[in-house]
């Protein structure tokens, strides 16, 4: 079984991932089981480039605060800002201080330099705006939306004036109060001038849809998308804080079910543009259903991944990525009855394997998950690789990648 196995590594290059696949898909995701390991990032940075050299990829997409990723666009397309500056406001959940982000971004700018806008790369984050804490203040989503409208629409058709609007918003901090998360009352999100925020929102977003024809004929399809962008957000962040108002036994899984909706929204109107690497945690990817344990019990969504390929279908393909050690955490050598230890047995890595061969190598039944003492560190079930289209491998988190013949 481990020779078969061997025989079926791969290095993780885009050639070897699309022979895994029965077309190549509009919706390329690659997970990961734990976050801020640059090993695996660097992992992917090279895979995307192969993706855009060889397969006609022209978006990556990160989880990340997708309003935040319009300055990394900007930089990326046009070179506005810095590069220091957009590492330090582009990303949220502290994505900027990764060596390996910040050398993605460079090699898009620099890749982009010259080049016609239909050839650029692009970058998008696609997670909602909403930090471990909690979500942002709709401030941004809405007032961005209706200034579009203002300027570009029919303004005498608009629901409200921007001072209406700043009024009902109030100071930002009522919605961003960091014990909202714990204490529902604290929360703004069923407030009088929420349930109002809401109503105008929706009439906003129905604007934008009825004026469609004009709105991009007055300014571009990419400005109209930004402003769609603004409405996703706008409306997900209202509906969002509502359920953080919420003081139901229910509320922490609708909340991370309305996150995950916000992501595949975001998803899906990044594929209609054209093939996208999206890239995050594997819980956020994968077909089966999402679990995850919180401080009042186990809570189960269903992820963004599998979410958008309701709509894709075929055109989705996950793989998922699985982990041999992070020894600055912990995490060391796994036991090699585990799913883990059958792949860290294999002198190729990184490498990619197909899910089948590497469940028929696992046998039947599969052995019981690997166990971690990191509550960061998400190990790979083997019962979900029927559902896998590949299982990338890296040995080693906090060393740099490394593969042998």
């Amino acid at each position: 079984m481990a020779t078969d196995l061997k025989d079926a590594a791969r290095a993780v290059e885009a050639a070897a991932v699309m022979e895994l696949l029965p077309n190549r898909p509009r919706l390329l995701a690659l997970g990961e089981p734990t976050h801020g390991e640059d090993s695996l990032l660097e992992v992917r940075n090279t895979l995307f480039r192969q993706l855009v050299e060889q397969e006609g990829y022209r978006t990556i997409a990160l989880e990340s605060d997708c309003l935040r990723g319009l300055v990394v666009d900007d930089y990326v397309t046009a070179g506005t800002g810095t590069l220091d500056a957009v590492m330090e406001h582009g990303f949220s959940h502290g994505l900027g201080a990764s060596a390996a982000n910040r050398a993605l971004v460079r090699w898009m700018r620099a890749h982009n330099d010259g080049r016609p806008a239909a050839e650029q790369v692009r970058f998008a984050g696609f997670d909602g705006p909403l930090e471990i804490t909690g979500p942002e203040s709709p401030r941004q989503a809405l007032t961005a939306l209706h200034g579009y409208l203002a300027a570009h629409g029919d303004a005498d058709l608009l629901p409200c004036t921007p001072e209406a609007l700043d009024t009902l918003l109030g100071a930002d901090d009522r919605w961003t109060h960091p014990d909202a998360m714990l204490e529902p009352a604290r929360s703004m999100g069923r407030s009088t001038e929420a349930g109002e925020l809401r109503l105008l929102a929706d009439d906003l977003v129905a604007l934008l849809e009825e004026q469609a024809p004009h709105l991009i004929a007055a300014t571009s399809r990419d400005d109209w998308d930004r402003a769609r962008l603004s409405a996703r957000s706008a409306t997900g962040l209202l509906r969002y804080h509502s359920s953080m108002a919420d003081t139901s036994p229910n509320r922490m899984t609708r909340l991370v079910g309305l996150r995950d909706r916000m992501m595949a929204e975001n998803l899906l109107d990044l594929a209609a543009r054209g093939p996208v690497l999206v890239h995050a945690h594997n819980s956020h990817l994968q077909r089966a259903k999402s679990t995850m344990q919180m401080w009042q019990g186990q809570v189960e969504w269903w992820s963004a991944g599998a979410l958008a390929q309701v709509r894709l279908g075929a055109e989705y393909a996950f793989l998922a990525t699985a982990l041999g050690t992070i020894r600055h955490r912990g995490v060391d050598t796994p036991p090699p009855d585990t799913l883990e230890g059958l792949l860290y047995a294999l002198p190729r890595a990184p490498c990619v394997v197909d899910a089948s061969r590497l469940a028929a190598a696992l046998g039947t039944p599969h052995p019981a998950p690997r166990t971690s003492p990191w509550f960061g560190y998400a190990p790979l079930a083997p019962d979900q690789l029927g559902e896998l289209d590949g299982v990338v491998f890296v040995r080693d988190a906090g060393e740099k990648p490394s593969e042998e013949a």
